[in-house]
């Protein structure tokens, strides 16, 4: 029930399609969305958030996220205009995208922040030596984005007959080149061996791990159809032995050490 987008996602397409969807049911759903880096200065955060407003056919926003920091404009300000619009019960909770320690540190200077969405998966662990604690203990949410790493974790590269096409944005993605393709194959067959022990997805098995994560307080993971949103919600109910997770942990520290 929760639908993550922002005003830069087809430069306004995406939440013109969440607002679309969630009508009648917009009660019962959290949307999250963000206002881009270039927008941070306090007038153009009121524009874009009323016509985030506008395309999402809402009159609040769950979550609002600051997308990416910007050190061009100091976070003070950003963070004044964000209490105005919690003040204003324009939106329930403050998020920040893409922050580090040092960053999310300052911003709590000026405001309260509820939750941070940064990039977690068995391929993008950094997080783990101090985001993650930092948030675990004070009681700041943590939605993790690119949680099956744009695909490579369902399988589908390694093991389907699926091809990056020439025009798809992945395919100048660090993971997706052919030297540090080949070094995450030893993960990949591992998740396959737990999936198939389980009867599930190789997406199931990612989404669960990560799921599993203390801190972590939700997975966001990105869908083409509906076949896959239905096994991506399922993955929640997936349980993981301790030497599943041991396994797990120690091969994806392997494969990121050598890439």
């Amino acid at each position: 029930t929760t639908f993550d987008t922002a005003e830069g996602y087809g430069n306004g397409h995406s939440e013109e399609i969440v607002g679309t969807s969630l009508e009648g049911v917009r009660k019962d759903c959290i949307i999250a969305t963000k206002v881009a880096k270039s927008h941070l200065k306090p007038a153009d955060i009121r524009t874009a958030i009323e016509n985030s407003l506008r395309r999402l056919k809402t009159d609040y926003i769950d979550i609002y996220y600051v997308h990416w920091p910007n050190p061009d404009i100091p976070i003070a300000e950003t963070m004044a205009e964000f209490n105005k619009l919690k003040e204003e019960k324009m939106i329930r909770a403050i998020g920040l995208s893409n922050f580090s320690v040092l960053q999310l540190k300052e911003a709590l200077q000026y405001a309260q922040v509820d939750v941070i969405q940064p990039e977690y998966s068995l391929l993008k662990r950094d997080i783990e030596q101090d985001l993650l604690p930092f948030c675990d203990q004070n009681s700041i949410g943590v939605m993790s984005y690119s949680s099956i790493a744009k695909g490579i974790l369902t399988g589908a590269f390694h093991l389907g007959k699926t091809v990056i096409k020439d025009d798809d944005f992945r395919r100048q993605r660090r993971l997706f080149q052919p030297d540090h393709f080949e070094k995450e194959t030893e993960l990949i067959h591992l998740l396959k061996e737990i999936a198939d022990s389980k009867g599930v997805t190789l997406s199931h098995i990612a989404i669960s791990w990560l799921l599993h994560q203390p801190g972590l307080t939700s997975a966001i993971v990105g869908t083409q159809n509906e076949k896959h949103l239905i096994e991506n919600a399922e993955a929640a109910d997936v349980q993981l032995s301790a030497d599943e997770l041991i396994r797990l942990n120690q091969v994806s520290a392997k494969v990121l050490a050598s890439l």
